[in-house]
């Protein structure tokens, strides 16, 4: 079960917890209010660009030598080529505490110290007020502009800005926010800072749904009916840019087209934004006056996205297999999960390994999703999500998420991974068949350097089921809708098989730029049956206290 890395406060983690004190602060530019903050030393964005201190050093609390040196010579034996001794954590909330946690359990494990690797967060005027946990976890802290995220974490220009001037090494997306914008990770190549996520065409190809729908028929994997039947170009093919003719092919640009489009397919159709998510830009339809009725509203919610149309699969199951690949082109998938509890294509329960799938079906699954990775040359950590029809029992591609997904604690739960490190390792240019937990889940010696083929050596099968829910700060009386406010008390009774994430204390909150999920538990056991049963008790025991709304009391 993952756990806090204590630092003697009481704290999952804090400023300068390894007992280094900290860099004096240069006083503000004349005419420069200074900032007050949780944080004894906390530079803003504006003292960054001002260049009153230098540059390198006011991102990072003082490192002893030791620490690079450990993990100099770590990189070294593992086969990597580039050390990474800081990382920035360009997200908030249940993200940014996830992956913080992570890595000060890894470092601990491999160097005996939580602050080998360390963390520098972003955080706006909103996180600070309301003590957020991300902030409170790491090592330092910019204060960035607050508002909607087009202002701070999905803001490309601002977050390169940040790490370069914060001098780290590596900059680690999450989810949601910058995390598929294939300008981020080309800026920081430009300026030598490392991506902990796929590089830029394969995200471009990839992260869109109709090329990457493209992109997997031409991989030979398949996929249901859709506007784009018929359409493939390899990654190869095209070096990385589908052709703009042959793209457009796949899309429906019209209401006139979409209606021709859905009644050549055959209604039910699943009309879509390829460049929606969280329940934004899609719409079931199921005659042509429906199609009238919810295309403009598509339009209005995902500006300027292409539009196609798919067949949609109604006794279907959302399975999705969980992929890490390295920079020297090997592919692992890990399993795979079950994510087909949604409310408003949200989804609220998973679970994994999937069960609905026979064997032999969920391997060809999880060997299609590798040959898509590969043939794009993908990096970091990555989900090829399926629908399985149950009626006619074969699978579909639905799209690949060219990032880490908020439920791979399922996967790390079932395969005992540590998937954030691995996208550390991976940034530091280490070899998949190095990587001492993936070792052991292909039954390799975890100390061993002898290589082995991640492709076509078995792997061991998963022992345990692990059941997830979400915790969302949500109104259920009143049509699910998000709440704000002060959070007073968060009361969660861990045990050796439930364990859970939240990115609140007593004491902080959820402010109105927030997302609405805070909680994630997660209960694993030897049998389905027996994790919902651990999951159920947990949830019981589980109080939030505050101003805000929660599904618990739902639940």
């Amino acid at each position: 079960m993952p756990a806090d890395v204590p630092n003697g406060n009481g704290l999952a983690a804090g400023p300068f917890a390894n007992g280094d004190a900290p860099v004096p602060e240069a006083p503000a530019p004349e005419g420069q209010k200074a900032r007050c903050s949780l944080h004894s030393r906390t530079p803003s964005f504006l003292d960054m660009a001002s260049g009153t201190t230098n540059p390198n050093r006011m991102g990072l609390p003082k490192r002893p030598p030791s620490l690079n040196k450990m993990v100099d010579t770590f990189v070294a034996e593992m086969g990597g080529d580039r050390p990474i001794y800081s990382v920035l954590v360009a997200n908030n909330g249940l993200a940014a505490v996830k992956f913080m946690r992570s890595i000060r359990t890894w470092a601990v494990q491999t160097f005996g110290h939580p602050r080998a690797v360390a963390m520098v967060a972003m955080a706006t005027p909103e996180d600070i007020r309301i003590n957020a946990e991300h902030v409170m976890q790491a090592d330092q802290f910019v204060e960035v502009p607050g508002g909607t995220n087009n202002n701070n974490y999905a803001n490309v220009k601002l977050i390169v800005q940040v790490a370069e001037r914060a001098g780290v090494d590596a900059v680690w997306p999450g989810w949601g926010h910058a995390s598929e914008i294939p300008d981020l990770p080309q800026s920081l190549a430009a300026k030598g800072i490392r991506f902990l996520g796929p590089p830029a065409d394969a995200m471009a190809a990839l992260g869109d749904k109709i090329g990457s729908t493209i992109l997997a028929q031409a991989a030979g994997v398949p996929t249901l009916p859709w506007s784009g039947s018929g359409v493939a170009v390899s990654f190869a093919e095209c070096n990385g840019v589908i052709p703009e003719e042959t793209y457009n092919k796949a899309c429906v640009f019209s209401l006139d087209e979409a209606i021709e489009s859905c009644q050549r397919i055959g209604y039910p159709i699943m009309l879509k934004a390829s460049w929606g998510g969280g329940g934004k830009g899609i719409r079931k339809v199921h005659n042509d006056d429906e199609v009238r009725q919810v295309f403009k509203q598509i339009q209005g919610e995902v500006p300027g996205s292409p539009i196609f149309a798919m067949k949609l699969a109604p006794q279907s199951r959302h399975l999705e297999v969980q992929l890490v690949a390295d920079r020297h082109g090997n592919v692992a998938s890990l399993f795979t999960r079950d994510c087909s509890v949604q409310r408003r294509h949200q989804k609220i329960i998973e679970e994994g390994p999937a069960l609905a799938a026979s064997q032999e079906q969920l391997r060809d699954m999880e060997r299609c999703a590798r040959a898509l990775a590969r043939s794009v040359g993908y990096q970091g950590a990555a989900t090829v999500e399926y629908l399985y029809l149950v009626d006619e029992q074969k699978y579909c591609f639905l799209e690949l998420n060219p990032r880490l997904q908020v439920e791979h604690p399922v996967t790390e739960g079932i395969t005992e991974t540590n998937i954030p490190s691995i996208q550390l390792m991976v940034g530091m240019g280490i070899p998949l068949w190095r990587m001492p937990e993936l070792r052991a889940s292909f039954d390799q010696d975890p100390k061993g350097e002898q290589y082995f083929d991640v492709e076509s050596t078995p792997q061991r099968l998963p022992q345990h089921h692990v059941v997830a829910v979400r915790i969302t700060s949500e109104n259920a009386g009143d049509g699910f809708k998000p709440t704000a406010g002060r959070v007073d008390e968060v009361v969660f009774k861990p045990s050796p098989n439930v364990w859970g994430y939240f990115s609140v204390k007593g004491g902080g909150g959820i402010h109105e730029f927030s997302d609405s999920q805070f909680g994630h538990l997660f209960a694993k056991a030897p049998t389905r049956e027996a994790a919902i049963r651990a999951m159920v008790v947990a949830l019981r025991d589980v109080r939030v206290r505050g101003e805000i709304h929660t599904i618990i009391d739902y639940a």
